[in-house]
């Protein structure tokens, strides 16, 4: 499961329990109100907690860049067409953005 799926599971999760509060709280009945309000509580820690675990260390990007720039030197180096590697990288990176 992608860390998108689990943050959009925990938001609905949070919505739920938002719901559930406010009718808890019409209803008069506070011990569902609080039920209610620990679910989502819980929902909201593992949001914060999702979203850390998944997030990429600041500058890994520039080290990708790097050595993705020092393999594309290699293989022209190599004698591959300089142009058409490139075009292999971009669609590469169009593909990746498109499976996110």
């Amino acid at each position: 499961m992608t860390a998108r799926a689990v943050r959009l599971a925990v938001v609905v999760v949070c919505v739920g329990g938002i719901a559930g509060m406010i009718v808890s709280s019409i209803a008069d009945n506070t011990d569902a109100a609080l039920t209610f309000g620990l679910i989502t509580a819980a929902a909201a820690t593992s949001l914060i907690l999702v979203t850390a675990v998944a997030a990429r260390p600041p500058g890994d990007e520039e080290a990708i860049g790097a050595a993705l720039e020092e393999q594309i030197a290699d293989l022209v180096e190599a004698g591959a067409d300089e142009r058409a590697v490139r075009t292999l990288v971009r669609q590469a990176i169009e593909l990746g953005r498109a499976q996110r």
